[in-house]
């Protein structure tokens, strides 16, 4: 089968499209022949090292083994089952649970032994792959590649707002609105929580699309006056921030938080190191939360949101698996709006 391996740490020029054997499922695994897989910014932060090398690298203590089949948002058909698993599974049609775990329920995500799916295994970025049955879940959509677009970015995103336990009539600021995380961020903070949201983009060319993802304002951080904007919009802080940025605007999302607001992160896109003055998180009560990925209950819930169409896909492109160097490329982009997949099949 065709598969695109990390060989090492570096630029595009290590993903490398070689030929390889399709894998066996064992006893308790599904062998998934892969239609669509969307790129996530981890397996790019993977390769480059942005999480660390060697020991530091991965999700477990042994870091990431080279060579690595990256890919985690994966869609596609059973076409073969381990011994264990019952046959009727062949033929149907799954959107695969990101990672493992021996975490108990609600806690998965934060288990020691969690392990990914493109990191720790090889991933989607290949015609086939094999990953257990207890974590296949049927498609929300009937599309392969509508229904790839959401396992790390959707989960990642719901979990989010319910770390931040977002309710109606709040605001809540999205950084990197126009992203796959952040269109996520919007579309399940403002149509399922029934929030206010303010989306932060940087192009705003981009405002109707978010106004239509659910955005109540939409600004640019490009503004030299984003704070007094942020203000002006919402007529006084706001309750929230969802940030996948970062660093740059880190300092704003305190400013403009009211006391007692809750500042949430899952990625630094806009740099992973940023400045703390104490005083301004305790003088205003702010909590702030790290979060990743989340549990398969937020994944279920998730799914059932999307199969009533509350949370729609948002698609940039598609490239052939050919091309997941120029696809990795075009996905640190900045101007696009949502998922950028990957499609073995032409």
């Amino acid at each position: 089968m065709k598969a695109v391996q990390v060989t090492g740490y570096g630029d595009v020029d290590k993903l490398e499209l070689v030929d390889t054997p399709i894998p066996e499922p064992k006893s308790n695994e599904v062998l998934v022949k892969v239609k669509a897989c969307a790129i996530n910014n981890t397996e790019i932060w993977m390769r480059e090292g942005a999480y660390g090398t060697g020991k530091k690298s991965g999700w477990r203590p042994e870091g990431v083994q080279f060579p690595r089949t990256p890919g985690s948002d994966i869609t596609g058909q059973v076409v073969k089952v381990g011994s264990q698993v019952e046959e009727s599974m062949i033929g149907k049609d799954v959107v695969l649970f990101p990672f493992t775990s021996s975490g108990e329920e609600g806690l998965e995500h934060i288990s020691e032994d969690m392990s990914f799916i493109g990191s720790e295994y090889d991933g989607g970025y290949a015609e086939y792959v094999v990953w257990p049955a207890e974590l296949c879940y049927d498609m929300p959509l009937p599309d392969y590649i509508e229904s790839s677009v959401f396992s790390v970015s959707g989960m990642t995103a719901w979990h989010m707002v319910e770390q931040i336990q977002a309710k109606p009539g709040e605001t809540i600021m999205v950084t990197g609105a126009n992203g796959g995380v952040g269109s996520l961020n919007v579309q399940i903070a403002s149509k399922v929580f029934g929030a206010k949201v303010i989306a932060i983009v940087g192009d705003l060319a981009l405002e109707d699309k978010m106004k239509d993802l659910g955005a109540t304002h939409v600004l640019s951080y490009r503004s030299d006056k984003l704070s007094e904007e942020i203000l002006e919009a919402n007529g006084g802080p706001i309750d929230s921030v969802l940030d996948v940025v970062g660093d740059a605007l880190f300092a704003t999302s305190l400013q403009v938080l009211k006391k007692g607001g809750k500042f949430c992160t899952s990625g630094s896109a806009g740099g992973q190191k940023t400045e703390l003055d104490f005083r301004t998180m305790y003088l205003k009560h702010i909590t702030l939360y790290g979060s990743v990925l989340g549990t398969r209950a937020d994944f279920q819930k998730m799914l059932t949101a999307i199969s009533e169409e509350k949370i729609k896909p948002v698609i940039d492109c598609t490239f052939p698996l050919e091309e997941a160097r120029e696809a990795q490329t075009y996905f640190k982009n900045s101007g696009k709006l949502g998922k950028i997949v990957l499609l073995p099949e032409k």
